[in-house]
């Protein structure tokens, strides 16, 4: 890899931690980012490491700066670990699927499933019932993540997400 791609890679995974930030406190979508429900836009930049794995940094930073300044300490290790695993999982995993619809199926699913860390946390730090609170964060992942995987979908026609990374 030469030092102009790696700079590249720099870049552009800064500017998706950007991104991230700016679509998570988008007005009217910042009041429901954080808590039992959160309806993140930037959540369906977890789609990115479908296209290329070396998004993960990117995501994971926005996540983690997100939760810094708008969030809590807890929710920067819970909310950042919640991220890095599942985006792990999707990138070791996903190579086993054929068609993009089932590796974007398999994000959605596992994203929804690893709300499990965020009711966690969030029992800790807000006295929330466990159940009832992975119930919503899990089904707010997944409707968010449902929602944006089309999108994605249509923008990476347009970007073309795995040359932009090289």
């Amino acid at each position: 890899m030469t030092k102009n791609n790696r700079v590249n890679q720099v870049i552009i995974n800064g500017l998706i931690a950007a991104l991230y930030i700016v679509l998570a406190v988008v007005p009217g979508i910042f009041s429901m980012a954080s808590g039992a429900i959160q309806f993140r836009l930037s959540e369906g930049l977890n789609h990115l490491v479908l296209f290329n794995k070396k998004y993960i940094w990117g995501v994971s930073l926005g996540v983690i700066l997100f939760n810094l300044f708008y969030s809590s300490p807890l929710d920067v290790l819970f909310g950042g670990s919640q991220t890095i695993i599942g985006l792990l999982i999707v990138i070791f995993v996903s190579p086993r699927f054929k068609e993009m619809w089932q590796k974007m199926l398999l994000n959605i699913v596992v994203f929804s499933f690893t709300m499990f860390l965020i009711a966690i946390m969030l029992n800790m730090t807000a006295n929330l019932p466990f159940w009832p609170t992975y119930g919503t964060t899990a089904l707010s992942e997944f409707v968010i993540m449902t929602i944006t995987a089309p999108l994605m979908l249509v923008l990476d026609r347009a970007i073309h997400f795995d040359k932009r990374m090289h």
